[in-house]
């Protein structure tokens, strides 16, 4: 099997922003059922969002960070920790690293702006998937959208 080749990136423009949105609404809107108005919010105007494309620019995912103001709410108020969510990859690049790649990426972004640690919600059935890469759960489930969540964190 060929690896499929794709990079990582801070999106800039609305083209990349749009690339973004159209990933998280295949995957959260379309697949599981996310209703579009709770996808979207006013926070997207603000956030730092990543993209993975693959090599002819096909778009096969997306997540985004807040930082200062608008992580308050989701990190406790302390403004050197960001919080990581809308993190999406589309079916048909799962199981190709790009959800890592993202991570990663998001991670830079974070440190680029300052921060010293990154909370996150994650779909329970994902934190497997944080866990690997170094974020630990704290907290009960709690849902989110109707899906079951736990909040997770990681010093960078």
């Amino acid at each position: 099997m060929t690896r499929t080749a794709y990079r990582t990136r801070v999106a800039a423009g609305a083209a990349d922003r749009e690339a973004c949105f159209a990933v998280r609404k295949e995957v959260f809107v379309t697949e599981q059922g996310v209703p579009e108005d709770l996808e979207y919010d006013e926070l997207d105007a603000v956030a730092v969002h990543v993209l993975a494309v693959r090599d002819d620019g096909t778009p096969l995912g997306t997540g985004r960070l807040l930082h200062g103001a608008a992580a308050a709410g989701r990190t406790g108020g302390d403004p050197a920790v960001g919080s990581l969510g809308r993190l999406a990859v589309t079916a048909a690049a799962r199981g190709l690293g790009v959800g890592a790649a993202l991570v990663r990426a998001l991670e830079d972004a974070a440190r680029a702006h300052g921060l010293t640690a990154m909370d996150l919600h994650a779909q329970t059935h994902a934190l497997g998937f944080y866990e690997r890469l170094g974020y630990t759960a704290h907290g009960p489930e709690f849902p989110d959208a109707g899906i079951p969540h736990r909040a997770m964190r990681r010093t960078l």
